[in-house]
C-alpha cells in the first residue's frame, strides 16, 4: 500500500486544475490550494481507487465485462495496453453516440467488419474493381478504428471505467440511462455526480492514468481468477446436488414401488386416481 501511495504521488495524482477552473462539487476531495492550483486529497484518491478495485473484482468475478473508455491522447496508450492484456473491451478513438443505448446497431456494424475481413482473407476482394476495393477498404479501416476495441463485446458491459468526465460525458449519460455502474478518474474540474465511484486525481497526467488503469486491470485479473475458481467448483456442487436428488429419487422409488414394478415411479395423477378409487370402494362397505 505504501509503495502504491508513493507511486501515485510521484505520478502527480494530487495536482488538480487551476483554482479559476474548478467544479464546486469537487470541494470534498480537495486538500488545499498552492500557486493558484488545487491540490487533491491523496487519501480520497486512495480510498476511491481501493473501492473501485473491489467493485471491479466483484463485477468480473460474476462473469461480467468491464469496458475502459479514454479518448484523450494521454489515456489511449495505457488503456490499449492494459485492457488488451486482460481481454476487456475498450474505446480510445471516439465515443460513437448510441454505443450502449443502440447496441444492436453497433453489433450490426461489427458483423459488417467480419464480412469485410473474410473478403480480405479469402482473396475475394481482388475480384472487385479498384474503385470498389478502395471503398471497401476505407469502410473496413473506419469501422476497425472506431469499434475495434469493442469487437469482442457481445453484450452490454457490467461496468465502465472512464478517464475524464468532461470529455466522456456522453458515455456516462448512456451508462446512467441503462443503469450501468461507472468508475471514473475525476479531476477538480469534473462532475463527480455523473459517476458511481469517483477516483479524484489528475486526469491529464499520463503517468497517473497509467498507474490507475494498471491497478484496475489487476483487479480484473483477480476477478477472472475468481471466476475460473468458481467455475471449477461448480461441477462438484452440481454433483452434490445430483447425489442428493438421486437419494431423494431412490427414496421416492422405494416408497411408491408396488404394482408399477422396479425402477418405475407412479405419477401424481395415477396416485390420486388410485386414492379416489380406494375411497369409492370403501364407502359402500362402511355403509353396509
Amino acid at each position: 500500500m505504501a509503495s502504491l501511495v508513493q507511486e501515485l504521488i510521484e505520478a502527480g495524482i494530487h495536482f488538480g486544475q487551476r483554482r479559476s477552473n474548478w467544479n464546486p462539487k469537487m470541494a470534498p476531495y480537495i486538500h488545499g490550494v498552492r500557486n493558484q492550483i488545487h491540490i487533491v486529497d491523496v487519501r480520497e484518491s486512495i480510498k476511491g481507487l481501493l473501492l473501485a478495485k473491489r467493485f471491479i473484482e466483484k463485477t468480473v468475478g460474476q462473469g461480467k465485462d468491464v469496458c475502459f473508455i479514454g479518448t484523450k491522447r494521454q489515456a489511449r496508450g495505457p488503456i490499449e495496453q492494459y485492457a488488451a492484456d486482460v481481454q476487456m473491451p475498450f474505446v480510445t478513438e471516439r465515443w460513437l453516440g448510441g454505443t450502449l443505448t443502440n447496441f444492436r446497431t453497433i453489433r450490426e456494424r461489427l458483423k459488417r467488419l467480419d464480412e469485410l475481413d473474410r473478403l480480405v482473407e479469402s482473396g475475394e476482394m481482388k475480384n472487385y474493381s479498384k474503385k470498389m476495393e478502395s471503398q471497401l477498404m476505407r469502410e473496413r479501416k473506419k469501422i476497425q478504428r472506431n469499434l475495434g476495441g469493442v469487437r469482442a463485446m457481445t453484450r452490454l458491459p457490467g461496468a465502465l471505467v472512464v478517464v475524464d468526465t468532461n470529455r466522456e460525458k456522453n458515455a456516462l449519460l448512456e451508462a446512467r440511462s441503462l443503469g450501468i455502474p461507472t468508475v471514473c478518474l475525476v479531476d477538480t474540474d469534473g462532475d463527480p455526480d455523473l459517476v458511481n465511484i469517483p477516483i479524484p486525481g489528475n486526469d491529464d497526467s499520463m503517468r497517473t492514468i497509467d498507474v490507475v488503469i494498471r491497478e484496475l486491470c489487476d483487479a480484473v485479473k483477480k476477478g477472472k481468477e475468481g471466476r475460473a475458481t468458481s467455475a471449477g467448483e461448480a461441477p462438484t456442487a452440481e454433483g452434490g446436488e445430483g447425489a442428493a436428488r438421486g437419494e431423494g429419487r431412490g427414496e421416492g422409488r422405494g416408497e411408491g414401488r408396488g404394482d408399477a414394478g422396479p425402477g418405475r415411479r407412479r405419477s401424481t395423477r395415477s396416485r390420486f386416481r388410485a386414492d379416489g378409487e380406494a375411497v369409492a370402494t370403501t364407502e359402500p362397505t362402511e355403509g353396509a
